[in-house]
C-alpha cells in the first residue's frame, strides 16, 4: 500500500521495513491527544482564513466522531498504519472526503508528535501527582497513629539513637513532597506548545500559534521552531524525576523488607501484599516491596536509554527520536503501579511496637544521651563521650543495659552521676528531649504532620 508521504519516492517499502519503521503499536496510546490537537489545529486554520469555517466544522465533527468511536470500541486502530497521525488522517479522509486532506496544512508530523507527547505526559504527571498525594495521606495517617512509638534509628545499619516510628515515616513523606515539586516543575517546563514549528523551519502560512497553544492548555509556545521539534528535554527530565521517586520507593521497600523479617519483626505486611512459598509453608514473602525495588532498575534503564539515544543527534528531527516514547511510557506505567501497590501496603501493614521498643532497649541507643547528661553537669563532651563508651562496654560484658546499671557502677566512672541519670537514659525521655525543629520529639513530629497536611491541602 502506498504511503501518504509518497511523492519523492514511490512510497512502497518492504514489509520488514514497514514493521521496523512503524510506531503505531505504542504511539496509539496518544490517540486522544492527537485528535484533540488536530481539532485545535483545524479551528486555528479557520480563524486565520487558511481554510473555510465550514471546512473546519466538518473536520472537527469528523474528529469528534473518531474520538468517540475509539473510546467506545466501535473503531479499532489499524496497526498496519505507520503511526497514530496517519491512522487518524486516513480514517478522517475516508469519512469526510478530500477536505480531510486539508487538516495537515501548516504542520508536520514532527511538530505533531512533539505536541502529542507533551499533552500525554502532562496528563501522566497529573495522575502521578494524585497517586503521590494518596501515598502521603497513608503515611501521615500511620505517623499520626505512632508519634511516640519508640524504635531504633540506624546509621550504617547499626542501632544509633531512639526515634519514633512516626518520625521515620515522615522522613519518606518529606522525600515524596520534593518528588511532587519536581513533577510540577517538570510539567511547567513541558507546558510549551511546539505545534506550528512544522518540520523544522516554521511555515509560510499566517498561523496563530498562541491561539492553538491556548486552546490546548499550554502556557506559551516553543520560541524556536528547530528546538520545538527536536527538544526531548522534558522526557529526560520526567524520566529523571520518576527515577528519583523510584529510588525513594526502593529505599522504603528495602526497609519494609528488613522490618518484616523475623530478625526485625517491626512490621507485618498484610496478606494482601505478600505471597507464600511453593515448598516452605512457613514463608510470608514481601514480594510486592521486592518488585518495587527491582523495577527501580528498569526505570533507571529507561532514563539511560533515552539519554543515550539523544546524545549524538544533530538538529533537528531524526527518526532516532521515535525511541523516546516506549521508555517514557514504560516508566510512567511502572511508577503508577508501584505507587498504587505502596499505598495499599502502607494502609494495611501492622506495626509491632513491642518488637521495636525491645530492639531499641537492647541497642544502647541512649549512649549519646548519657554523654549529654555529663556535659550538662560540666564535663567536656569528649571526656563524657569516653565515659559513656566505657559504660556501654561494661554493660555488654555483663549482659546489662544502661537503664538498670547500679548507680555505684556509674560512680566508678564519674562522681557527677546521680539518681537522675536513670531518667536521662530512659528511652521515652531520650525521645521527648529531642525538641529541636525537625527532631523526633512528639511536638516536632506533630509539627511535621501539620506541615505535610498543609502541603497536601494546597
Amino acid at each position: 500500500m502506498a504511503k501518504m508521504w509518497a511523492g519523492r519516492t514511490a512510497g512502497m517499502t518492504s514489509s520488514i521495513a514497514d514493521d521496523f519503521n512503524s510506531s503505531i503499536r505504542f504511539d496509539s496510546k496518544m490517540y486522544r491527544q492527537d485528535i484533540t490537537g488536530s481539532m485545535a489545529h483545524a479551528a486555528m486554520l479557520a480563524q486565520q482564513g487558511i481554510i473555510a469555517s465550514a471546512e473546519a466544522d466538518t473536520l472537527i465533527a469528523g474528529l469528534e466522531q473518531i474520538l468517540s468511536d475509539l473510546d467506545s470500541g466501535a473503531l479499532q486502530i489499524d496497526e498496519t498504519c505507520e503511526d497514530i497521525h496517519m491512522f487518524v488522517e486516513q480514517v478522517l479522509t475516508e469519512r469526510v472526503g478530500d477536505v480531510g486532506k486539508k487538516l495537515h496544512t501548516a504542520r508536520s508530523r514532527n511538530d505533531q508528535i512533539a505536541l502529542d507527547i507533551r499533552m500525554y505526559l502532562r496528563d501522566e504527571i497529573d495522575e502521578m501527582v494524585l497517586l503521590l498525594g494518596q501515598l502521603l495521606e497513608a503515611l501521615v495517617e500511620k505517623a499520626e497513629q505512632y508519634p511516640t512509638a519508640i524504635m531504633p534509628g540506624y546509621t550504617h545499619l547499626q542501632r544509633a539513637q531512639p526515634i519514633s516510628f512516626g518520625h521515620h515515616l515522615l522522613a519518606y513523606a518529606m522525600m515524596l513532597l520534593r518528588d511532587i515539586d519536581r513533577f510540577k516543575d517538570c510539567r511547567k517546563r513541558m507546558n510549551q506548545s511546539p505545534i506550528g514549528s512544522c518540520a523544522l523551519a516554521g511555515t509560510t502560512y499566517p498561523t496563530d500559534r498562541y491561539f492553538e497553544a491556548k486552546q490546548l492548555g499550554f502556557n506559551s509556545i516553543c520560541l524556536n521552531s528547530m528546538d520545538g521539534v527536536s527538544d526531548r528535554d522534558f522526557c529526560v527530565e520526567l524520566l529523571s524525576t520518576i527515577s528519583i521517586l523510584m529510588m525513594h520507593l526502593s529505599r522504603f521497600s528495602e526497609e519494609l523488607i528488613l522490618w518484616s523479617s523475623w530478625e526485625f519483626r517491626f512490621v507485618e505486611l498484610s496478606d494482601s501484599f505478600t505471597t507464600g512459598s511453593s515448598i516452605m509453608p512457613q514463608k510470608k514473602n514481601p514480594d510486592m516491596a521486592e518488585l518495587v525495588r527491582g523495577k527501580t532498575g528498569r526505570v533507571y534503564g529507561d532514563l539511560m536509554a533515552l539519554l543515550t539515544v539523544l546524545k549524538g543527534l544533530p538538529l533537528a528531527y531524526n527518526k532516532d527520536m521515535q525511541e523516546d516514547k516506549e521508555g517514557v511510557f514504560d516508566a510512567c506505567e511502572t511508577v503508577k503501579m508501584c505507587l498504587k501497590v505502596f499505598i495499599g501496603m502502607i494502609q494495611t501493614m501492622t506495626v509491632c511496637t513491642d518488637s521495636m521498643k525491645k530492639a531499641a532497649q537492647n541497642g544502647f541507643i541512649n549512649a549519646t544521651d548519657l554523654a549529654d547528661y555529663l556535659v550538662k553537669k560540666g564535663l567536656p563532651f569528649r571526656s563524657a563521650y569516653k565515659i559513656s563508651g566505657q559504660l556501654v562496654s561494661r554493660c555488654m560484658a555483663e549482659g546489662a543495659v544502661l537503664e538498670t546499671l547500679p548507680l555505684s557502677v556509674y560512680r566508678e566512672y564519674s562522681d557527677l552521676f546521680d539518681q537522675d541519670v536513670y531518667e536521662a537514659v530512659d528511652l521515652q525521655t531520650c525521645l521527648q528531649k529531642r525538641t529541636s525543629q525537625g527532631g523526633t520529639g512528639a511536638a516536632s513530629v506533630q509539627a511535621q504532620i501539620a506541615y505535610v497536611k498543609e502541603r497536601l491541602a494546597q
